[in-house]
Order: C-alpha cells, then sequence, then structure tokens
C-alpha cells in the first residue's frame, strides 16, 4: 500500500528580519531630507508597530519605506497589517501589526479552495494555526501548491513536504 504525502501550509515571518527592516527604515527616516522637520518616526513597542509624523502624507511615505525594507528582507507585504492613519494631537499616527500564524476563518477558506479547486485525493486538515495537506500523490500536492500560491488573505510559506 502506498504511504500518503504530505505538507504543512504556515504563515511564519522571520522576527529578525522584521527588526533588520525596522532599523534600516530608521535609519533612511533619519537621513532622508524630505523627512527633516516633520517628526516622522518609526517605533517597535512588543507587538505594534508605531509610524508618527506632523502630516498624514508624511505618515504614509514612512509607511511605504517601511514596506519598501520588508520587501527587500524578504517579507512579504501581506504580513504587514497597518492601519488608518488617525490625529493624535498635532501628529499623525498609523499603528501596524506582523501577522503570524493562520487564523480560524482564514484556515477555512484555504481547505474550501483546496476541497473546491484542488484535486479530489488531497485532504487539509487545521491544526491549531497550519494547516496538513495530505494526499497519495505528491503531484497532487503540487498542484495545492500552485492553486494557492495567488493567495492574498496571507502569506503563506509550504513545509515539510514529506
Amino acid at each position: 500500500m502506498a504511504k500518503d504525502s504530505s505538507f504543512d501550509i504556515v504563515s511564519q515571518v522571520d522576527k529578525q528580519e522584521v527588526n533588520n527592516a525596522l532599523n534600516q527604515a530608521q535609519k533612511e527616516i533619519a537621513q532622508r531630507y524630505d523627512f527633516k522637520g516633520t517628526g516622522a518616526e518609526i517605533d517597535f513597542s512588543g507587538e505594534k508597530i508605531l509610524i508618527k509624523a506632523n502630516s498624514e502624507e508624511r505618515a504614509k511615505a514612512v509607511e511605504d519605506v517601511f514596506g519598501s525594507k520588508l520587501i527587500k528582507r524578504g517579507i512579504s507585504l501581506k504580513s504587514f497589517d497597518s492601519g488608518e492613519p488617525y490625529a493624535s494631537g498635532k501628529e499623525y499616527r498609523i499603528e501596524g501589526t506582523i501577522k503570524e500564524g493562520i487564523d480560524q476563518a482564514t484556515a477555512k477558506k484555504i481547505s474550501k479552495i483546496i476541497r473546491d479547486e484542488g484535486p479530489k485525493s488531497v485532504k487539509a486538515q487545521i491544526q491549531g494555526d497550519e494547516l496538513r495537506v495530505t494526499s497519495k500523490s505528491r503531484d497532487d500536492l503540487q498542484a495545492v501548491i500552485a492553486l494557492l500560491k495567488d493567495f492574498d488573505d496571507a502569506a503563506l510559506q509550504f513545509i515539510n513536504m514529506r
């Protein structure tokens, strides 16, 4: 009897790379002429990333700088969840978080895509904040990976191919 093959779908972010991107963004903001005198800052406090500037446009520009640094470090922008700019006193702030793990709603959506559009022999199980996909055929597993490459709701990685 043939043994089942499997792989895991996860959404992980390397915290050190996020920290490096944040440090690079802080340096660039400190050095760039267009940020001089705007009070532009980006800080990381535990779970939240806080962006501050004296105008909404400058706050969005700081967010763009941070996004470009994340991309250069190989981190998908789908992992960075930022809110809308809001006024706080005389400055504008944007709060953002780095998303890790696959929440239940997203896991169910992925599982439904696999059931509806994937090969019939493939089964997906939700295990905490990841999914385990199993099948007798490795080719079917490859088809599922190709199907989920364009998934928009989360940055997915495919690990533990057995």
